[in-house]
């Protein structure tokens, strides 16, 4: 099947990226030149500022009869854990799409923009996503898909000085929440998030304008351009979790350790059977625990363990590696897996089998390195 290009596809040829195969695009990895490279993009954004493009990620809007937003958030409740009719205008909040069996079909953003219940959903599963959407909300509610929109993520210490001199007040935005702003001709919307552990933006833009704009943050000298690897290890090192590899329709939100996304108003189970899909089965797990655990692991020496590598205490396989890489910030391994929950403890001291070899590992908090989202002074 042929891959689709990114709107700046000829921009980031153009700035010397290298280009690869991911969610159904062409998209650039890293970027040659000084600053150019994984670790030197990872390290970059960790001191200044890194533009990400992100524009395979599926941008859709919700609304209901005559433009009802309250009818739009009620209605995806039915599809999702998360307490969205009281997501006042401006707020995000990261959630769930599940299946009947409470398997994870995808994670997302939603956002009460005022106007639409909009959401941000994974690129590799976005048609998915559209597909289940449209069979399971009534007719009466209306799903856009944004398929002319770009999407950037600017990232870093220095992102919020940077946007602030294009976009006045965008800075004031603080962590999840977001805003419609004009940059010269193009109506921009901002959120103040991102998924690199660093404070950030991500930024919608009409596709007509996304070059322009991107060659306006790029010509700050704190702005370099940053690739897919860079933002796989750094939210490696900010314990993310990334659809399709720490995240799918076999794992369940207890087990990935993601409790916080079931709001507290939405957890028991309804009497008038209008319960969210897979509760029953996420709530079970909740109230009795998972048989498995996602779960850091920090590893001894230089060689870093990839997604499929088995993990054992003594002879016996007790977990799985999803995500794995070495942490530029840390100079060690790292690693996130699922196992079984009576070796999930901190502290725990486990081996995981690389090429034939046995690593050293032991079980560690998440994230492995602090976030330093925005929340205001």
């Amino acid at each position: 099947m042929p891959l689709d290009p990114l709107p700046l596809d000829a921009w980031h040829r153009a700035n010397g990226a290298r280009m690869v195969p991911f969610a159904g695009y062409e998209m650039p990895i890293q970027y040659s030149g000084t600053n150019g490279g994984i670790v030197a993009e990872h390290n970059w954004t960790r001191d200044s500022a890194s533009l990400f493009d992100v524009s395979h990620m599926g941008q859709l809007g919700l609304v209901g009869p005559d433009g009802d937003v309250a009818a739009a958030a009620q209605a995806l409740e039915a599809l999702v854990p998360g307490d969205i009719s009281q997501l006042s205008e401006g707020r995000m909040r990261y959630s769930l799409l599940l299946n009947e069996a409470g398997g994870v079909l995808d994670d997302l953003i939603i956002t009460n923009t005022g106007k639409s219940i909009a959401m941000v959903v994974n690129g590799a599963v976005k048609w998915d996503d559209i597909a289940h959407l449209r069979e399971h909300l009534a007719d009466e509610i209306t799903l856009t898909h944004y398929a002319d929109n770009a999407l950037l993520a600017l990232q870093g210490p220095k992102a919020a000085d940077v946007l602030e001199g294009l976009v006045p007040d965008a800075g004031a935005l603080i962590f999840m929440t977001s805003g419609l702003f004009q940059w010269g001709e193009a109506a921009l919307w901002v959120s103040r998030s991102g998924y690199t552990g660093e404070d950030g933006f991500e930024i919608a833009i009409p596709a007509q304008h996304v070059e322009a704009f991107a060659n306006a943050l790029t010509s700050d000298d704190r702005v370099n351009p940053a690739g897919l690897g860079a933002r796989d290890s750094l939210r490696l090192e900010a314990g993310l979790p990334l659809y399709g590899h720490d995240l799918s329709e076999d794992t369940n939100p207890v087990s990935a350790g993601l409790k916080f996304a079931l709001s507290k108003s939405r957890r028991e189970m309804p009497a008038d059977g209008s319960a969210w899909m897979g509760q029953e089965p996420v709530m079970a797990a909740f109230e009795t625990g998972p048989r498995q655990r996602r779960i850091g692991l920090s590893l001894e020496g230089r060689m870093p363990a990839r997604e499929g590598a088995e993990v054992f205490a003594g002879d016996v396989k007790v977990g799985t590696v999803t995500s794995g890489g070495f942490s530029p910030t840390l100079g060690q391994p790292i690693a996130m897996a699922y196992v079984d929950v009576e070796h999930a403890k901190k502290g725990t001291a486990l081996e995981i089998e690389v090429r034939g070899k046995r690593l050293p590992a032991a079980v560690t908090s998440m994230p492995f390195v602090p976030h330093k989202y925005y929340r205001g002074s």
